[in-house]
């Protein structure tokens, strides 16, 4: 354990390191870690975790081969070249920075640690440059493994791996989501939107400023504009005002206390999660529709109206698999040209992405001086 507990002391403790004697004798005895109790091994990672030069206690993690140990997953990633002919552009030397840069909380910094692992098995070329598509899904399937090694409790279990697998999320947001959009990305992202959005901050190492504030500003307006809609859908109600007629109209109802049983209904459906609120009126038509809740209704008048109402659930779940599977990442295509000054109206595609940006520069050496890297603090 004392090896670990170096690495902690590196992390708290300026960023010294021992020497090579030191260095050499924490090789031969890493192997002995696999016989560790686990319940220390987690506590005193994550005290590394914690620390301020966490990058440099990293690096010595790795060095020592005590990382060799406990997470071979993050061997694989040194020298994983992100960008031909950009060897020190690796996956280990971008994920040392995010977690230096990730707030002080210890399950977002354990999915900085672990969010780009599955980079490893999903790396293709083509001539359009390199693809990791759907490493965030696979990173999350391998963390499951990951999870049987380390004690983690149930709930810091589900964060994690819920972390590493949205942690792409924000790449997809643009101005033009619609509002039911965002208040969708809201509710998936439920409990875990604070860590996600501090995961994906940390997770722009571009050292252009016009990149770097081009980013972050597309992370803060997805998190103002969720929190605001929110804020309006606690002092409204859950549907438009006209939706009882839109029913009516629909189904060739007359008035009766059957609308505003489906009226009620369809509210229900809207606390639990099933529907989203303030919809357009075909949307609230076309789950009745689809429940089959009007009694009497002619199927091709059904029909017609869940296709009238636009993406239903199971669209949207068909939408959630294509970007599980990295459909929606888009390509890391290479180094923009030399003087390009990162203006955000013709950025370069796959940043957040890909999890990397072509002009970090490599992560802060154990020489450097460890105010070099950009770290928030929660």
């Amino acid at each position: 354990m004392v090896l670990i507990e170096i690495g902690a002391a590196i992390a708290n403790g300026g960023g010294s390191w021992p020497d090579d004697t030191v260095l050499g004798a924490a090789q031969e005895l890493a192997p002995t870690l696999e016989h560790a109790s686990r319940d220390r091994v987690k506590a005193a990672v994550e005290d590394v975790l914690m620390g301020r030069d966490v990058d440099l206690a990293l690096e010595w993690l790795m060095q020592s081969q005590v990382l060799g140990v406990l997470f071979p997953e993050l061997v694989a990633t040194v020298n994983l070249v992100q960008e031909p002919g950009r060897q020190h552009k690796d996956v280990w030397a971008h994920t040392k920075q995010v977690v230096k840069q990730t707030v002080r909380r210890p399950l977002v910094r354990w999915a900085a640690l672990l969010h780009d692992i599955g980079k490893v098995p999903t790396r293709t070329y083509t001539t359009n440059g390199v693809h990791f598509h759907g490493h965030a899904w696979v990173g999350a399937k391998m963390y499951d493994k990951i999870s049987q090694r380390m004690p983690f409790a149930r709930d810091e279990r589900q964060t994690i791996r819920f972390l590493i697998n949205h942690h792409l999320r924000t790449n997809q947001y643009s101005e033009h989501w619609t509002d039911s959009a965002v208040r969708r990305f809201h509710r998936e992202m439920g409990p875990h939107l604070r860590d996600l959005l501090d995961l994906s901050r940390a997770d722009i190492t571009s050292k252009r400023p016009g990149r770097r504030k081009q980013l972050l500003e597309q992370i803060s307006a997805l998190a103002e504009r969720a929190v605001l809609l929110a804020e309006e859908d606690a002092k409204l109600p859950p549907l438009p005002g006209g939706v009882g007629n839109a029913i009516m109209t629909a189904f060739a109802l007359p008035p009766s206390r059957l609308i505003g049983d489906l009226k009620r209904s369809l509210e229900d459906s809207v606390a639990r999660g099933e529907l989203e609120p303030r919809r357009e009126d075909a949307y609230y038509v076309a789950h009745l529709a689809r429940q089959r809740l009007v009694p009497g209704a002619d199927e091709a008048l059904l029909e017609r109206l869940i296709a009238e109402g636009g993406l239903d659930e199971a669209g949207a779940d068909e939408a959630r698999r294509a970007e599980e599977a990295g459909a929606m990442e888009g390509p890391h295509r290479g180094i923009e040209e030399d003087d390009h000054d990162g203006d955000p109206e013709r950025p370069r595609p796959g940043v957040l992405a890909c999890g990397h940006d072509p002009h970090n520069d490599p992560c802060v050496h154990r020489d450097a001086d460890p105010g070099d890297a950009v770290y928030e603090d929660s």
